[in-house]
């Protein structure tokens, strides 16, 4: 087992595991978890014995809990950098060149969320929770605004964005979030069972399925949610909203 920045990279057979491993964070986006991202998925895609990979977090409560809000910087410039590094990271899943199935196990809220649905599949554990809350903290997710809808339609869309309440597993596989719900203990053993299935499969014919599949993705849409970011940063709810949510209390928005 490889240790990339924050993420355990293992190797079984032709299937590589990502496991995104700061628990006591709840696996948020650190700047080690990012890089391990990144880092990870690129060597599985340089690998020629890897078909698929499989993200999973470490720790049981959480897959990933999104942003690593204590370090949000409101400097509309570094807000902008930061902005642009997690966008490419979220997008990674669908960039790859070979399949990315998210095994899910607790909560993938914000950028865990999109993470997940960059993937190619989603395996829910029956506990696994699903939530865009960025609305909390006076912002909207980035990734997710310009592929959610696409995923559970227009108007559930901005029903998650605009209320950021959880989705449990079973609500997240009838909207098409997710592609099978399995028991909390079964989660690993069945990714990884459906990867050998995939991986058994004509190499080419299935990168060239992800390819076609996902052609037009990662166009203008995803810039002007990169410009937008900074934007939502400087207003005066989105410090509140940070500021509550560091403070444990409630947030008085301006306009609330």
């Amino acid at each position: 087992m490889l240790r990339l920045g924050s993420v355990n990279y293992d190797v079984r057979g032709k299937i590589a595991i990502l496991t995104l491993d700061e628990p006591e964070k709840l696996n948020a986006l650190t700047a080690g978890i990012r890089a391990g991202i990144r880092e990870g998925l690129q060597r599985a895609d340089k690998d020629d014995g890897i078909r698929v990979s499989i993200i999973t977090g470490a720790g049981g409560k959480a897959f990933c809990a999104g942003a690593d809000i204590g370090t949000f910087d409101f400097d509309p410039e570094k807000a902008r950098a930061f902005f642009i590094d997690a966008m490419e990271v979220l997008s990674a899943p669908e960039r790859a060149l070979k399949p990315v199935i998210a095994a899910v196990n607790g909560i993938a809220y914000g950028g865990g969320f999109e993470l997940a649905i960059a993937s190619d599949f989603i395996l829910a554990a029956e506990s696994a929770r699903f939530a865009v809350p960025e609305i909390k903290l006076g912002l909207l997710p980035g990734f997710a605004i310009v592929r959610l809808q696409d995923i559970v339609g227009r108007a559930k869309a901005k029903e998650m964005s605009m209320l950021g309440d959880p989705v449990n597993a079973a609500d997240a596989s009838r909207l098409g979030i997710v592609s099978r719900v399995v028991p909390d203990e079964r989660l690993l053993s069945d990714a990884i069972a459906f990867a050998e299935r995939i991986a058994s499969q004509p190499r080419l014919a299935v990168q060239m399925a992800k390819s076609f599949y996902n052609r037009g993705l990662g166009g203008d849409e995803t810039r002007h949610a990169i410009d937008g970011f900074p934007f939502l940063l400087t207003h005066a709810d989105a410090r509140e909203g940070i500021n509550a949510f560091l403070e444990k209390r409630a947030p008085r928005f301006e306009n609330g």
